[in-house]
């Protein structure tokens, strides 16, 4: 049987929130949307790494994609991340916070070199905290870059389309080739009404249709 055939037969996939913290205000997050704008603590805690040790029993690959918070600001992520190499665990992490120092960067990428990064930068690196409020996005992106001496795989430059960065997507994937990463476009549905200031003007783009 073919390989890849194989692992997808046998692949136990698990998305995972891991903690509750984000510095990020990103209005149509569930985080900021369903709790914070309306008074509301962020709900969960860290996981300990117990909890996730279990869970990677069941589980040979996992998926830290928060819907309320930002993985790398589990206080244990490196620990974390350090654990699931050794057990061979597949990893997928999805960051868009920039919070954090590029050595802290470093070590969670030297922790599971073969871990696949989605990075959230939505637009241009100078233009996405339109959007990721509070997230320095050429930081990200530069951090993005210096992944690929650490991963085996290229990282991923996720882009959501917004109206604000529907003009760049063709800047934006040359940047990403030129940069030696993948670029994945995401088309949202999260609109408030027609004149919400962050949908796209180009009805292919605000209908989810691809460009």
């Amino acid at each position: 049987m073919n390989k890849d055939v194989q692992y997808f037969l046998n692949r136990r996939r698990l998305n995972i929130d891991i903690g509750f913290r984000c510095p990020l205000q990103c209005p149509k997050c569930q985080r900021q949307h369903g709790h914070l704008n309306h008074g509301m603590k962020v709900p969960g805690y860290d996981l300990s790494l117990n909890e996730i040790d279990k869970i990677s029993n069941f589980y040979n690959e996992i998926n830290f994609c928060g819907q309320l918070s930002d993985p790398i600001h589990h206080p244990k992520f490196i620990e974390i991340l350090k654990m699931l190499y050794e057990k061979k665990c597949g990893v997928y992490v999805h960051n868009a916070s920039s919070h954090k120092p590029f050595d802290y960067y470093i070590k969670c990428f030297k922790a599971h070199p073969l871990a696949g990064w989605i990075f959230g930068i939505d637009g241009l690196p100078e233009e996405s905290c339109l959007y990721r409020i509070n997230q320095d996005g050429e930081k990200l992106f530069k951090i993005m870059c210096e992944s690929k001496k650490y991963l085996k795989e290229p990282p991923t430059w996720q882009y959501i389309v917004f109206r604000y960065n529907e003009n760049h997507i063709d800047q934006a994937k040359e940047m990403a080739s030129k940069a030696g990463v993948k670029f994945l476009l995401y088309f949202s549905s999260r609109w408030s009404s027609d004149d919400d200031i962050y949908k796209p003007k180009n009805p292919k783009v605000s209908q989810n249709a691809k460009i």
